[in-house]
């Protein structure tokens, strides 16, 4: 990253424009249906007494034509006015300049990018020239498919409009089979993300993960229990009669007993003995991993020699029938001993594939020495 990019990130600290303080959560139906309905929703929401922002779609991407696809600049007015009657800040979404600006126009608090409008940058691009010299927070999600470059560089972008309150929202990741989510969480994107980025506050789209009520609390634990910095969550008066995403909404009274099931994890640790515990913990955790650190690179040294064995004898770099010995061996071995088939798998597949690299590697360079002679 350059320079210029790294100055981007000074960013307004969250606890200065969050209605919630250190915390943003953002409730409220997926699409703004009428102002009947959103007058139910904020009302039920308010009644909660939890610091939020109230959320509603009026510009829906859908995926199909002929789906409820948002009443537009219509709703516009009926956001206006949840805002002035329950004092609270209002939020929608953005897809292109001209929603900017009739939101600049009706005083919504805060934006937020959807995922189908980060993965363009050019969208992306029309989005921040509509905000130049406009003091707003902005929200970006993830986009839909796992590409943290593309997140970064959406978050970049507006950035370079000037902007300075800017959240992420996690709200996971397409694929063939995301069962039994909507949308993949992949965890280690938006941990990644903090890492590069401590300052940058990101909360987790819990709806848009789990895709069923039935999921929310374990995905919203998970978020809480990964210190992300805020829950979104679609919230409707009734659920079942939504137009759009009515399978993973919830009333306030669920979301209620949602958050009185979470266990709070987000506290200081003070005390001094529990810290030297953990800390000891850590540090056999640290030799343990140096010890599995030289254990590959000697498995990597040993791949070399079959490499070069192989290239000399003009041999097929993948062999099904080792691969799948290979796979039974991690799996009966680490099942034995606790360890999941999901996580086997994934290690097993990685110290493969860089087994492949080298051994394609070497095989490359047999072939250039050929080439010159």
């Amino acid at each position: 990253m350059s320079e210029n990019a790294d100055s981007l990130w000074s960013l307004r600290p969250l606890d200065s424009w969050s209605p919630g303080g250190n915390r943003l959560d953002v409730f409220g139906p997926c699409s703004a249906e009428s102002e009947e309905q959103l007058t139910r929703a904020a009302e039920g929401l308010v009644a909660l007494e939890r610091p939020f922002v109230f959320r509603a779609g009026i510009w829906k991407p859908r995926t199909r034509p002929g789906s409820f696809e948002g009443l537009g600049v219509t709703a516009l007015p009926w956001l206006k006015s949840i805002k002035a009657r329950f004092n609270i800040p209002v939020i929608t979404e953005v897809a292109k300049a001209e929603h900017v600006e009739a939101c600049l126009e009706h005083d919504i608090d805060m934006l937020w990018i959807g995922a189908r409008t980060t993965v363009n940058p050019f969208s992306v691009q029309e989005i921040a020239d509509a905000l130049n010299g406009v003091d707003i927070p902005i929200l970006v999600k993830n986009p839909i498919h796992p590409d943290l470059s593309l997140w970064i560089g959406a978050l970049e972008r507006v950035m370079g409009a000037g902007i300075k309150s800017v959240a992420a929202i996690h709200r996971g990741f397409h694929y063939h089979d995301n069962r039994p989510y909507r949308n993949m969480p992949n965890w280690e994107l938006p941990i990644e993300l903090k890492r590069l980025h401590p300052k940058l506050p990101i909360i987790c789209d819990i709806s848009h993960i789990a895709g069923s009520p039935d999921l929310l609390h374990q995905v919203a634990q998970r978020a809480l229990d990964l210190m992300m910095d805020g829950l979104h969550v679609e919230v409707h008066p009734d659920p079942q009669e939504a137009l759009s995403d009515a399978r993973q909404q919830i009333d306030p009274d669920a979301l209620e007993y949602l958050f009185k099931g979470l266990r709070v994890s987000r506290r200081a640790v003070n005390d001094p003995i529990f810290i030297a515990e953990l800390e000891k913990l850590r540090s056999q955790i640290d030799e343990i991993d140096t010890r599995i650190v030289e254990l590959l690179v000697e498995r990597m040294k040993v791949v070399e020699e079959i490499g070069e064995q192989k290239r000399d004898k003009g041999v097929s770099i993948f062999q099904l029938k080792r691969w799948k010995a290979i796979i039974e061996h991690y799996m009966s071995q680490g099942s034995e001993e606790g360890l999941s088939g999901s996580f086997l798998r994934e290690v097993v597949e990685a110290i493969h594939s860089e087994s492949i690299d080298i051994q394609q590697r070497i095989m490359d360079g047999r072939m250039m020495d050929q080439s010159k002679s």
